[in-house]
């Protein structure tokens, strides 16, 4: 049993006058991890039955997380000539009577290819809580602690015996304000630390992985079996939930020892890099790609909390929208070309929307009335969109979606079952989405 984390006080905000709601802060360093440069990847994955075993079919899912909430108005939902609308204009898409932000004009180009829900109606108007909400479906019910989207996706899907770490968190900013303390947090839940993101991107890296000189390859082979023996045995005599957690560790840096290459950015064709753009966020997205063709079976990019705009809404969203425009469009495109597009979900969301109206410093506050996110591949049907919000967008008009029907959408499209329960001995009953929660049939394959 996974105990849930003890929240303590804190004082980190994104800065608005919204946050007046209690903030848990969770300890800090669980899932630190990362990558460093050896030699051994390519010779690893010239065997070809391994080469075959990790590129085994199977659905997958890269999240691009739009950390602190996008404009559902300059991305997906446009009120151009309203009150609420903002400066921007709405263009045509391949999809006849179907409008997007200006800021889109690759994603207008294959609106074909995604499915669009314009009618994201949530309760948490916090970050953490709707961080939290969004990335595991559920709220928190202490003092149990429910895995995320990536860990039941790595848990349900993944191959624990692949060196190719199976949940990878891509993400540079070791800030982020609420998004920093979330990051700290326990990802992988009940589930257990095997099923817990292997972090990287940025400064997020291992020191000291490589094997000594002065250390033979048998000597070390020795030294990890007797390693392995005792904290075996320790874990099965003591039932030690922190012993099992500590050989999980050692086993995940065992399989980054033999795969580092996979996260050196520096390895991927310069024509790739140039397409996906300079930033951070783009490059990994290319990362991402690149981790899912090579095994990995989830994997989240991220950045930091960039979309939290309560200043200078419209001058910020157009730096970062078509960035998201881009990306999102190469992202699908590489993954269509490549065959791997049917089987690898892709989703862009927020943890919430922003508001109709500007405040004092030109910025859109935060709104989980009425928001917007986008999917594509992976058993989700392109070309649609579902549900709308009323002429300003102040709320949704017609078929609101909430966190449970999305989970359930979700793991429908991955093949997963939304309705199974955890086995979980001597802990309450508690199912991958809980409620009557019923998938969205029209966004289903």
């Amino acid at each position: 049993m996974s105990s849930h984390q003890t929240p303590a006080a804190g004082s980190q905000t994104c800065g608005s006058s919204e946050h007046t709601l209690h903030r848990r802060l969770f300890l800090q360093g669980s899932m630190a991890a990362g990558c460093a440069s050896v030699a051994s990847y390519a010779g690893l994955f010239s065997i070809p039955a391994l080469a075959e075993q990790t590129r085994r079919e199977g659905r997958k899912c890269i999240l691009l997380w739009l950390c602190g909430a996008p404009s559902q108005f300059e991305t997906w939902d446009p009120k151009p000539g309203t009150a609420t609308g903002g400066p921007f204009s709405a263009i045509d898409t391949t999809l006849p009577g179907i409008h997007v932000s200006q800021l889109m004009p690759r994603c207008a180009t294959i609106m074909d290819k995604l499915a669009v829900i314009r009618s994201m109606k949530t309760e948490p108007s916090e970050h953490f809580q709707a961080i939290d909400l969004m990335t595991r479906g559920e709220k928190p019910r202490p003092p149990f602690t429910r895995p995320l989207l990536g860990s039941v996706v790595a848990e349900q899907l993944g191959q624990l015996d692949s060196p190719v770490p199976q949940f990878v968190l891509l993400d540079p900013c070791p800030e982020g304000n609420e998004f920093k303390a979330f990051k700290a947090g326990n990802w992988a839940g009940w589930l257990g630390a095997e099923y817990g993101p292997v972090r990287a991107g940025g400064e997020y890296s291992i020191p000291d992985i490589l094997r000594p000189e002065t250390i033979s390859e048998t000597d070390h082979s020795d030294r990890e079996a007797l390693r392995r023996f005792f904290s075996r045995k320790y874990e099965n005599e003591q039932r030690s939930e922190a012993a099992a957690s500590y050989n999980a560790a050692f086993e995940r840096v065992k399989g980054l020892m033999s795969c580092a290459p996979l996260f050196d950015l520096e390895q991927l064709p310069e024509a790739d890099r140039q397409r996906y753009g300079p930033g951070a966020f783009a490059q990994h997205a290319l990362q991402a790609r690149h981790l899912i063709e090579n095994g990995s079976t989830f994997v989240m990019v991220a950045n930091g909390m960039p979309w939290d705009n309560h200043v200078f809404q419209h001058e910020m969203h157009q730096m970062l929208v078509p960035e998201l425009d881009n990306v999102l469009y190469q992202l699908v495109t590489d993954l269509e070309e490549r065959g791997l597009l049917d089987d690898t979900l892709v989703i862009a969301m927020g943890e919430f929307g922003r508001t109709p109206w500007l405040n004092e410093a030109r910025g859109r506050d935060h709104y989980p009335k009425a928001w917007s996110m986008a999917m594509a591949g992976g058993g989700i049907r392109g070309g649609v969109v579902h549900g709308a919000t009323d002429e300003l967008g102040k709320d949704v008009s017609d078929d609101p979606v909430d966190n449970r029907s999305l989970f359930a959408t979700i793991f429908t499209a991955l093949g997963i079952s939304p309705d199974e329960s955890y086995d979980l001995p001597d802990l309450p009953t508690f199912f991958r989405v809980e409620g009557d929660a019923t998938p969205l049939a029209d966004l289903l394959v």
